[in-house]
């Protein structure tokens, strides 16, 4: 190997005789000089690009060259599944060079976590929450524990930042930089994003603009453009009808390969597969929902197996290896084109075969998602990762568990800890002024400790609520004697029934033989047909994107995405374009008064942007409408010279969106903010100030459809 210049020489040595490897990859070799030289970096690649091995190969490297001991580097992932995954690799890695790799999450045994303690490792794969699970535990001293720590990897880096997951990871490094007294280098690992050096400066959170950093992503950097008549790999864009078309189609095609199935909600991956076990199809399911060794035996079976199919949420989206693929299927659309590349970098990656999807369309409105989704994905276009807005409660939630780490804070001192990171600053003052107020700080002798409304909220189980920083939930657990098989909706277990009461888990039906209320259990046996599933959503969604929005009014329009559409497709596409055909144009938005006299204000922008527009025009739009991604309704007394008047001054004074109360409860630690600042949080995160912008500059037309 020529080009492995920086890698420790018994490392080469493994690479190219165990592993086999002639070369390193393109990533992998653009790696070794920033990670070596102790700087942050952000390493892109497509899914299985080797982003593991280009950070574990320099780390390695340098952690060999300079004697590091104890347990100095930290592999952090967001899914419990992706770490069991990426363990054995690791374990090999660290061994050629007589390291050790060890993992710690929340299904790890306590003896492993004991034996971690005692002969603490050189590489740690955790979660974040394990990371705060340690900081705050009385079994853990996590200053001499961490003493040695030296770099952090941060995997699948986009999923983090994208939501509040991404802001307690960020909180919870900085304490540990604290802890252990030196700055920590930051790596971080991700697919295609659309700002990728706004993410890395977001990934040195209080090192940003003071410590190099470095993009590595030389796959961008020798991609020529692609026309848009031609983009890679073989998408197929199909319109079915109804689930049981899918059923039959998926049933049939492929026969003989190696399957995976994206659905969009449990409930669908549940039905899905009932249907094709019905039909004689191997199957198999994952999703949160199920138990972990349920998902276990699904995955390894899976990978095991040839002529199959397996049916899953985004939970197989994040580079857990289930084998070699052949075809990826997605039922409906994606929520976003990120989403839509990380399931294409499934497939292809057998030499010779080449990365491919069939979008399988239940309705109309499936069709058409999926084909602005992939009209916009052709153009070259990813979504931005942003972190979400103003995340007080998460300030909140680290203010506790601070006071719990560290027993007493300096009510002076504490902003100290997160080494000037934007909002955990001086900002946060008027939230500690309201954990002392609402007893979730006690105060004494200028030191800040956890109060008894904090020990009565989150104590249960040593604080094990406080260091997740979302909320489930509450679901049932179903049992089959002592097996667990998943959890199910309690909405499921309330229900009025006619006889007995079936559901709908990891593809079979189970009628329920007895409920256990006050332990939250349900015990159930197996029954030939019948089960219905169901979950209740996680919070409230944000619908699509202003820019794959505005492509499916592209398509209404006459483009079609440059992918192979069937003629079932093409015909279904062709009538909506009928039935749009008075509510689009390309010049602007369009407010349009139906048969029945109902005025709609199609802005084709997007929820979070029609979200803003409704609030900002709160005068002339229908109060307390369920907001959507495509149209607001207004008044029916409205004129052409009323809407003038009023939206002639609403670019200068763009309202954030009402909340509903419902989503402030379901903010997790929003009980420990003011009421004012909870309902703010959320509106922040509700709006999309720019683009409704963009939409009160466009010229509007009043129009009656015809009848």
């Amino acid at each position: 190997m020529t080009t492995a210049g920086g890698l420790e020489p018994a490392l080469v040595h493994h690479i190219v005789n165990t592993l086999g490897w002639k070369d390193l990859r393109p990533l992998q070799k653009a790696a070794v000089a920033p990670l070596t030289a102790g700087d942050d970096a952000l390493l892109l690649a497509p899914t299985a690009g080797g982003k593991t091995e280009a950070a574990c190969f320099p780390l390695l490297s340098r952690m060999h060259a300079q004697g590091w001991s104890g347990t100095s580097v930290l592999y952090v992932c967001p899914l419990k599944a992706l770490l069991n995954n990426l363990l054995p690799r690791v374990e090999t890695y660290t061994a050629w060079l007589g390291r050790t790799a060890a993992l710690w999450h929340g299904d790890t045994p306590a003896g492993a976590r004991r034996r971690i303690l005692a002969s603490r490792p050189d590489v740690l794969l955790t979660t974040p929450e394990s990371l705060e699970a340690m900081l705050v535990s009385v079994n853990v001293d996590h200053a001499s524990f961490f003493s040695g720590l030296r770099a952090v990897v941060v995997d699948e880096v986009h999923a983090f930042a994208g939501d509040d997951r991404g802001w307690h990871l960020l909180a919870v490094l900085e304490r540990l930089q604290r802890v252990v007294g030196r700055t920590v280098q930051r790596v971080g690992l991700s697919a295609t994003v659309g700002n990728p050096e706004a993410l890395l400066t977001w990934l040195q959170g209080s090192g940003a603009g003071q410590r190099l950093g470095h993009v590595v992503a030389p796959h961008l950097a020798e991609a020529q453009p692609i026309p848009a008549s031609v983009p890679p790999g073989d998408i197929q864009l199909d319109y079915v009808g109804s689930l049981d078309n899918a059923a039959t189609v998926i049933s049939a095609l492929h026969r003989g390969e190696k399957r995976l199935v994206f659905c969009e909600s449990r409930r669908l991956v549940e039905e899905l597969g009932a249907k094709l076990r019905a039909k004689g199809v191997t199957t198999f399911l994952s999703h949160a929902s199920l138990s972990l060794d349920e998902r276990r035996r699904a995955e390894t079976a899976f990978a095991e197996a040839r002529d199959c199919v397996i049916i899953a949420t985004s939970t197989l989206e994040l580079g857990i290896d289930v084998g070699d693929l052949d075809r990826v299927i997605q039922i409906d659309a994606p929520t976003s084109v990120a989403s839509f590349l990380q399931r294409l970098g499934r497939t292809g990656r057998r030499p010779g075969t080449t990365r491919n999807c069939l979008f399988l369309t239940l309705d109309q409105g499936g069709l058409l998602a999926a084909a602005g989704l992939l009209l916009q994905w052709s153009r070259g276009w990813v979504e931005p990762v942003t972190a979400p807005p103003e995340p007080r409660h998460i300030v909140a939630q680290q203010l506790l568990a601070l006071c719990l780490q560290e027993h007493r804070v300096g009510s002076r001192l504490w902003q100290e800890w997160w080494n000037g990171l934007g909002p955990f600053g001086g900002s946060a003052e008027p939230i500690v002024r309201h954990l002392v107020d609402a007893g979730y700080l006690d105060q004494e002798g200028g030191m800040l400790f956890i109060g008894p409304e904090a020990e009565r909220r989150f104590g249960h189980r040593h604080f094990m609520n406080l260091t997740a920083v979302f909320t489930a939930p509450p679901q049932f657990t179903v049992l089959q004697g002592r097996t667990e098989i998943g959890r199910t909706d309690p909405a499921l277990l309330t229900e009025r029934v006619a006889g007995p009461r079936r559901l709908l888990l990891a593809g079979r039906s189970w009628q329920v033989t007895y409920i256990d209320w006050h332990r939250k259990r349900c015990f159930v046996e197996p029954v030939d047909g019948g089960g219905k599933a169901k979950w209740s959503g996680t919070g409230f969604g944000q619908g699509t994107s202003f820019e794959v929005t505005r492509a499916v009014r592209d398509v209404l329009l006459g483009t079609d995405p440059p992918v192979a559409l069937t003629q079932r497709a093409t015909t279904t596409l062709k009538d909506a374009r009928e039935v749009f055909l008075e509510k689009v144009h390309p010049g602007g938005t369009l407010i349009v008064r139906d048969e029945s006299g109902q005025l709609r204000w199609w802005t084709w922008a997007g929820h979070r942007a029609n979200a803003t527009l409704a609030a900002t025009v709160e005068g002339i739009a229908v109060p307390a409408q369920r907001i959507n991604d495509h149209w607001i309704r207004l008044r029916e007394d409205i004129t052409p010279p009323v809407w003038k008047e009023v939206v002639s001054e609403a670019p200068d004074r763009l309202c954030l969106p009402p909340v509903d109360e419902r989503a402030v409860r379901g903010l997790k630690f929003g009980d420990a903010l003011p009421p004012r600042l909870a309902e703010a949080t959320l509106s922040a995160r509700l709006a999309d100030l720019h683009s409704a912008t963009a939409v009160l500059g466009e010229p509007v037309r009043f129009v009656a459809v015809h009848t």
